[in-house]
């Protein structure tokens, strides 16, 4: 299980992680993570707009959002895969209204994202770049910055 507390305004002050064994219940705390992602949406995404351009993308089918991002993993990874590239390619690419930070998404914890985001963060290394991950908004590159 993961537990959450938040203030009274809804932020979160703490997130551990919960596990029962027999009549033991063991809790750690569960860190917050950061990262870069680079986002394209496509017809089935939960809200089919560009943020960056503002245009539907129910055009666009999975299999070509899919091969877009390969495409813009290839050209980052040629590059050398630094958090730079990555954010000079959010830029200019990403779906995300985060494009303007270069992808940037900050601090978040447990909870606060997708859980196919945050799971794709979570496998993520610091200091490296996801394959393709699916979530309700579309496919992403993530580039994790931080625990």
């Amino acid at each position: 299980w993961i537990v959450l507390w938040r203030d009274a305004d809804g932020q979160l002050l703490r997130a551990e992680l919960e596990s029962k064994s027999g009549d033991r219940v063991t809790r750690r705390a569960m860190s917050q993570m950061s990262c870069r992602h680079l986002l394209i949406k496509f017809s089935g995404s939960r809200n089919p707009v560009s943020r960056r351009t503002g245009q539907s993308t129910a055009g666009i089918s999975a299999d070509t959002a899919l091969k877009e991002l390969e495409e813009y993993a290839a050209k980052i990874k040629a590059e050398g895969a630094t958090e730079e590239v990555f954010a000079k390619y959010a830029r200019e690419r990403s779906d995300c209204g985060s494009f303007a930070n270069g992808g940037d998404l900050g601090s978040f914890g447990p909870g606060e994202m997708q859980s196919q985001f945050e799971d794709g963060t979570r496998a993520t290394p610091v200091g490296s770049m996801s394959g393709p991950v699916l979530s309700d908004s579309g496919y992403h590159l993530i580039f994790r910055i931080a625990q």
